[in-house]
């Protein structure tokens, strides 16, 4: 997929992250959060599947299943935290989740700030935490 659709598919899940904290706010817990961002992008017309299944290979094993908040056009992985502060913690998930998908993009969206904190993230190898 070319660079400027995907762009446009992000800018499109972020705007309705935006409407989505602009009416509710802070305080919630993160469901509430995932709920209303998955009804306001499947109003813009997004295709959106909630809690989305991944299974993690190793050696052709599988080794381990978790789920994405949100997979949104086949594309993009949504990873939605009400937190105080994004660390580095909740990239890596996000990064792992790229990795483990092959997929192109990851918003990692946080509503636990009066201002939403959006990290748009890409799969990098060469990515490492910082030492705390």
């Amino acid at each position: 997929m070319a660079d400027d659709a995907l762009d446009k598919i992000t800018e499109r899940i972020i705007n309705c992250a935006y409407k989505v904290s602009n009416t509710l706010g802070i305080g919630f817990v993160e469901k509430v959060y995932e709920n209303a961002h998955f009804h306001e992008m499947r109003k813009d017309g997004l295709q959106v599947i909630q809690q989305y299944p991944i299974k993690v290979k190793y050696d052709n094993v599988i080794v381990g299943e978790f789920f994405l908040d949100m997979l949104v056009n086949e594309l993009v992985i949504v990873e939605l935290k009400a937190v105080s502060n994004l660390t580095d913690d909740h990239i890596a998930q996000a990064l792992n989740y790229l990795r483990a998908t092959d997929l192109p993009a990851c918003l990692l969206i946080n509503f636990g700030q009066k201002k939403i904190q959006i990290r748009r993230l890409h799969p990098s190898p060469s990515w490492k935490p910082t030492k705390s």
